[in-house]
């Protein structure tokens, strides 16, 4: 190979370099506002009736950011977080989870999944998901009915659902421990957020 070629290559590649990063740097807002405004959507399918955004009063608490839902007086009424189910059939599921401050299933449902149409894809069914609602930690056997649990599966489907029950029993499980520090980080954002709304009356 010649130098001038060499040469040539070298040029070519870091033009198309620079080309892939000003691209990159130009459609990362709008990737990033496209994926605020789904999470918007999603947050208030899962969440009930509130007064707040709860997005910008977000926490962070023992490596999850938690979304709470509040009514017009301030008090929580629910609370939201992302649960990830690693062993989906075609791999990780990402789902949202929406709890009664109680801790109990308020709603579901699935942001991300790779699962087979017709199949695990059963999983974003909207009577399935409604399943859920009004479930708790411990008055729950967190698996599907084929593996001695009580959540239904699907004809011909049994990995994913299997998957997703299990992924909300460990979010459940990880609320109840985590629950008091959640309430007083949540507390601390409320108690922020209402001095800089007086701050911002005077």
């Amino acid at each position: 190979m010649s130098a001038r070629l060499v040469v040539t290559l070298a040029i070519v590649g870091a033009v198309a370099g620079a080309l892939v990063a000003v691209f990159a740097r130009a459609t990362a807002p709008a990737i990033e506002r496209a994926r605020e405004a789904a999470l918007h959507k999603a947050l208030a399918e899962v969440l009930p009736a509130h007064a707040n955004a709860p997005q910008r009063e977000a926490v962070w608490v023992a490596g999850r950011t938690i979304y709470p839902a509040r009514d017009a007086g301030g008090r929580l009424v629910g609370l939201a977080f992302v649960a990830t189910a690693p062993d989906g059939y075609s791999g990780a599921i990402q789902l949202l989870l929406g709890l009664s401050p109680d801790g109990r299933i308020w709603a579901v449902r699935v942001l991300e999944h790779r699962e087979t149409p017709g199949l695990g894809d059963q999983i974003t069914r909207a009577d399935w998901l409604g399943g859920f609602r009004g479930r708790g930690l411990h008055d729950t056997r967190w698996e599907v009915k084929k593996r001695g649990g009580d959540i239904d599966e699907f004809t011909g489907a049994t990995i994913t659902p299997s998957a997703v029950a299990r992924a909300i029993g460990r979010a459940l499980a990880w609320y109840a421990a985590h629950a008091e520090e959640i309430r007083r980080a949540l507390d601390a954002k409320g108690r922020m957020r209402k001095k800089q709304a007086q701050g911002g009356a005077r």
